[in-house]
C-alpha cells in the first residue's frame, strides 16, 4: 500500500503535470476536496480555481479551469481547459484579461455562445489572480 498518489494534469495542449504525490486538493463544484491514497473511487467536476499539490511536504499551486477529475486510490487525473503552474502566471496580463471580460459582460447584445466564452476567460483570470496572489504574499 503505497502512501503516494500519481497525479496528473491534462488539458487539451499538453500534460502539464505528472508526478507522484502525498495529498491533491481540488476545486470540486460543491467546495474544495482533499485526496489522499486509498480515496473512494469518485469522477467529479471541478471548477475555475486552485488545485493544490503536497509533495515532499511542501504545496505547490496550480489554477484550473473548468474540468473533471477522475480519482482512485491510487491515482487523480485531471482533465481540464486550463492549467497554469504558480510560477508562470503573469498578474498583469492575468489582470488585464479580467477588465476586458468585465468590459465584454456589460455589452448588451452577446449571444448564448460570445457570453459562454466571456464568462470562461473571467473565470479563467479570477483563478489566475486568485493564486498568482495568494502565494506572493
Amino acid at each position: 500500500m503505497s502512501n503516494l498518489l500519481k497525479l496528473e494534469i491534462v488539458t487539451p495542449e499538453a500534460m502539464t503535470y505528472s508526478d507522484e504525490v502525498e495529498m491533491v486538493t481540488l476545486p470540486g463544484v460543491e467546495g474544495e476536496m482533499g485526496i489522499f491514497p486509498m480515496h473512494v473511487p469518485l469522477m467529479t467536476q471541478i471548477v475555475a480555481g486552485e488545485v493544490v499539490v503536497r509533495k515532499d511536504g511542501r504545496e505547490h499551486s496550480f489554477a484550473v479551469g473548468d474540468g473533471f477529475a477522475e480519482i482512485s486510490s491510487e491515482r487523480v487525473a485531471i482533465l481540464t481547459d486550463m492549467a497554469v503552474d504558480e510560477d508562470n502566471i503573469d498578474e498583469t496580463r492575468a489582470e488585464e484579461a479580467r477588465r476586458q471580460a468585465e468590459v465584454r459582460l456589460k455589452e448588451e447584445h452577446l449571444s448564448d455562445e460570445e457570453l459562454a466564452t466571456v464568462n470562461a476567460a473571467m473565470a479563467h483570470s479570477v483563478a489566475l489572480l486568485k493564486v498568482k496572489r495568494r502565494h506572493s504574499r
